[in-house]
């Protein structure tokens, strides 16, 4: 039925502008933004079809996330509308260097949160669906939250669809220690495993060479793919971005060198790339698709891509800075 189905918790984003910071701000801008509903919008704008599930409050504002997603084209009609809970907030103060950019959240108690199992029809949703995602945000929201997305795997899993799952670390919500007891518990099912450099050493403590860190969670885990984003932080503004994948090899990526607009979002970019490139052909056109992306994705505000399979094709061609007329 679908392309991609994703499970996961979208927020407000309210960040000050011109780099202001939040005791000197007079106004916030909007944006909506979360890892899998972020992942959908990339593969929905290169066309396909795509729903995400989520648990929303019947508020003007769980309406306002709702439709951002529906107005990039996703399926939302399997959202739970709750009257419980709320929409969750997340304060975003963009840096320049020295100062770092950071993140203050404002998500307990989210509708989302307190989703069950049992409450989403899965064996529905996933009949002849390709490819579920969720993420280590999902399973870190709440206990009942990784119960249902747990419950959402072991069907992905009964039905065939591939499944890919980012590890997203967030210290914020859980500690060390409980991500790997939580994942290591899931992670065998998964088909797609993508993480970064930092994710694999604070939640598994594989350090070393990023090849052998890859091989080390697909011996331990048998995902038939594991990549691995690779970010060159130079300063707050400026980087570089490639990554790599093994599977049936190892495949390497392109490396961009970036002028940094936002980098929130650009990893979930990556996987949307990854997951289209995948999905239409082979891993070696997943880490091309996700690559260019990503480094798109770093271009513009906000979490969401915006950006179209062209732009990606023409990114992979050649980098080119010449005003386009």
């Amino acid at each position: 039925m679908y392309d991609v189905v994703a499970l996961g918790e979208a927020m407000l984003r309210l960040s000050p502008p011109n780099f202001m910071r939040l005791e000197q701000t007079h106004s916030l801008d909007v944006n909506v933004g979360g890892t899998e509903l972020n992942t959908c919008v990339g593969v929905a704008r290169f066309g396909m079809k795509t729903a995400w599930v989520t648990k929303l409050l019947k508020s003007p504002l769980g309406r306002l996330v709702a439709n951002k997603a529906r107005e990039q084209g996703i399926d939302t009609s399997h959202i739970v509308w709750s009257d419980e809970g709320r929409t969750g907030i997340y304060y975003l103060e963009l840096g320049s260097t020295p100062r770092a950019s950071e993140v203050f959240y404002d998500r307990k108690d989210s509708a989302v949160s307190k989703l069950r199992p049992g409450e989403v029809n899965w064996p529905s949703i996933l009949k002849g669906t390709k490819l579920f995602l969720t993420s280590g945000i999902t399973t870190a929201l709440s206990p009942t939250c990784r119960e249902a997305a747990i419950e959402a795997i072991n069907e992905a899993k009964r039905q065939g669809c591939k499944i890919c799952f980012d590890i997203n670390y967030r210290a914020k919500l859980w500690s060390a220690e409980e991500a790997k007891n939580c994942l290591s518990k899931i992670l065998d099912k998964v088909d797609i495993l993508v993480t970064t450099q930092y994710d694999t050493e604070d939640v598994f403590g594989y350090k070393g060479a990023y090849e052998d860190i890859a091989k080390q969670l697909k011996d331990r885990f048998g995902c038939p793919v594991v990549a691995i984003t690779l970010r060159d932080v130079r300063t707050v503004l400026t980087g570089a971005w490639t990554s790599i994948a093994l599977a049936d090899k190892l495949y390497r990526g392109k490396t961009y060198d970036l002028e940094i607009v936002d980098r929130v979002g650009t990893g979930d970019a990556y996987t949307a790339g990854f997951i289209y490139g995948y999905l239409t052909g082979d891993v070696e056109k997943a880490v091309a698709y996700g690559d260019a992306l990503a480094a798109l994705e770093h271009s513009v505000p906000g979490d969401l891509s915006w950006f179209t399979e062209d732009e990606v094709k023409r990114q992979i061609k050649a980098v080119g800075y010449k005003i386009q007329r």
